[in-house]
């Protein structure tokens, strides 16, 4: 990280709930100006976290520190917050509601009357300010809570599972946004089990599993560090061609395509060879794992993670 760059920081972050250990020295940082995706299966401790930087629980080890310094009430104002569980109220009108929630992080009633106003005309709401929050559908719901976690303009964004059932439409209003205030220099973190939308909108990903960082980086990052790939489309091929070749596995066959994972000092040259030696090769390249599968390789588990409220 860049010595200058401000930074959200979980330091050795641990906590317990009578014997299950939900965190366990937690370590890593959301630089300001990026979109920083947080995935884990159901139960891997993403929202106890994001619970901790918000202060709503205390940490039993560990520290939460916002440029340098460790986050107190105030440093929390600067924080905007969509919990999973839609936290806004159902019978309150939007303009209203918004002000309420700006004036709570210490905004004047006009500026925050102003900010509300033009959340509601950038999500399409403007000319349901009047209305109460019940009234609207899922998607606009979700647009509403996003407008509030950001009308305060925040420094901080820490989101749990904000694209759970989305439209296309109302997705791509949500991720264009999340960009532009990443673009701005805010901070931005969230939870999702949608790892191909992580994938394509987030600088960089962590992935926690058992309360444990078992991986960070750029997803680019995380590929290199899989395990090496190759497809191969041998049509003449007979079945027992890779026989004799060492470190060489077969993960699966797509018709005359093969997918083969190569162990640490298997050759592919060899592979190449071996190959030609059947007849003509229509295919020779690197497979580029995709999300899930960096995920599944990481975790051990045979599905992307799915969405939970507890963890």
């Amino acid at each position: 990280m860049n010595g200058n760059a401000r930074a959200l920081e979980i330091e050795g972050v641990s906590k317990r709930y009578g014997d299950l250990a939900a965190l366990e020295s937690l370590t890593f940082d959301v630089r300001a100006g990026e979109l920083f995706g947080f995935v884990g299966r159901n139960g891997a401790g993403k929202t106890t976290t994001m619970r901790i930087v918000l202060g709503v629980l205390s940490p039993d080890a560990g520290e939460v520190r916002w440029d340098g310094v460790p986050l107190d009430f105030a440093a929390r104002r600067r924080i905007g917050y969509m919990p999973e569980e839609r936290g806004l109220y159902p019978k309150m009108r939007l303009g209203e509601q918004l002000v309420y929630l700006g004036e709570l992080h210490g905004m004047t009633g006009a500026d925050a009357r102003r900010a509300g106003i033009a959340w509601l005309e950038r999500f399409g709401l403007a000319d349901r300010r009047d209305d109460e929050l019940q009234a609207l559908s899922h998607g606009n719901q979700q647009r509403m809570q996003l407008a509030a976690a950001l009308v305060s303009a925040p420094e901080i964004l820490v989101l749990d599972e904000p694209f759970s059932g989305l439209d296309p439409v109302a997705l791509d209003v949500m991720t264009g946004v999340l960009r532009e205030r990443a673009d701005a220099g805010v901070a931005v973190v969230f939870s999702s089990h949608e790892l191909d939308l992580v994938e394509r909108i987030c600088d960089r990903v962590g992935i926690v599993d058992h309360g444990h960082l078992v991986a960070c980086g750029t997803v680019e990052d995380l590929r290199r560090e899989g395990p090496r790939r190759l497809w191969v489309d041998a049509p003449s091929a007979p079945a027992d061609w890779l026989d004799g070749l060492a470190g060489v596995g077969v993960v699966r066959v797509d018709g005359g395509r093969t997918l083969l994972e190569l162990a640490d000092g298997a050759d592919d040259q060899a592979i190449l060879r071996a190959a030609l030696e059947t007849g003509p090769v229509q295919e020779f390249r690197r497979a580029e794992a995709s999300l899930v599968e960096v995920f599944r390789d990481v975790v051990g588990e045979s599905q992307p993670p799915e969405v939970s409220s507890h963890a």
